[in-house]
């Protein structure tokens, strides 16, 4: 089985220029490129825009990263993996609008390479990723359109692909805490190695390239959405939600911060403001009580 990493790292680097091309038109000004190098190995590419004309907050973010061990977070679910050295790249994204009607989304596609050391042993891989939106106004039709451009992504791989990796995404984005979804879902998977390396990325090159087939439309059905400070104020309650899962629940940033990853980078996930409330509850048949009754898991297509 050939593994390579070559046309991967390449893949990964085009998407993120791709999608910054794509979001840029959005926001009207250029990312901002940070170049950035890790002492353990590896580095990678920061896009990002804060205080936009659009964006409140964005980052689209490329990592190509080594280590001489698993950290904990990688190898919990692989443990004959443990102690190996391995390589890791892909692209994450989280994108933050100031509009309260134009929702939050999150995007990943990765890689994960844990090298042989033992003679006889092969490297193993798996790919992993999805998109998820996080709206605080919502809308079904933009559920739906999301979604579906969700399972188009996946189509081509097998028709059982769809509604495992939509209920996967059900299942990992909730705060078990809070006993509620953190948005309205999307897709969800991780260590995808079958039925072999060409597949597999075939699969994952496919959610990737659909992002903003996904993103796009909503961003222009609902940016020019008037709004106020209510709006405001209850947009910033709900990313409270969105920080207590990035930092309790995210397996990727627990990864990055695990693996001594740069934390400028892994944390510019979190909202630039976010707010939180004792005990507070929408009023019933408010705009705002209607966010949780979007949320609750449902088959959108």
């Amino acid at each position: 089985m050939q593994i390579d990493t070559r046309r991967t790292y390449e893949y990964f680097t085009g998407l993120q220029a791709r999608i910054v091309a794509g979001l840029e038109t959005v926001e009207g000004q250029p990312f901002r490129n940070d170049t950035w190098t890790r002492p353990e190995g590896g580095g990678g590419i920061s896009r990002m825009i804060e205080g936009g004309n659009f964006f409140e907050r964005g980052g689209v973010l490329f990592s190509h990263v080594f280590g001489k061990t698993l950290p904990p977070s990688a190898s919990a679910h692989r443990p004959e993996l443990a102690g190996r050295p391995w390589e890791a790249m892909g692209v994450s994204l989280v994108l933050h609008p100031r509009n309260p009607y134009v929702p939050t989304v999150h995007m990943n596609v990765r890689c994960f390479v844990a090298k042989a050391v033992v003679p006889g042993d092969a490297d193993v891989f798996w790919f992993g990723g999805g998109m998820d939106l996080t709206p605080y106004y919502p809308f079904d039709e933009d559920a739906v359109h999301f979604h579906r451009t969700c399972r188009d992504a996946l189509a081509p791989f097998g028709d059982d692909l769809h509604p495992r990796f939509k209920q996967w995404c059900d299942e990992y984005f909730y705060l078990k805490h809070r006993k509620e979804a953190r948005g309205v879902g999307g897709i969800f998977f991780d260590d995808v190695s079958q039925p072999d390396f060409e597949q597999a990325f075939a699969m994952t090159r496919s959610v990737g390239d659909h992002f903003l087939d996904a993103y796009l439309p909503i961003v222009g059905a609902r940016r020019d959405i008037a709004y106020g400070e209510r709006e405001r104020d209850f947009q910033a309650y709900r990313r409270g939600r969105y920080v207590e899962f990035n930092l309790v629940f995210d397996r990727g940033t627990l990864f990055g911060l695990q693996s001594g990853g740069r934390t400028e980078s892994i944390l510019l996930s979190m909202p630039p403001m976010a707010a939180w409330r004792y005990d507070w509850h929408p009023e019933a048949g408010s705009p705002e009580a209607r966010l949780y009754e979007a949320i609750v898991p449902r088959e959108w297509v």
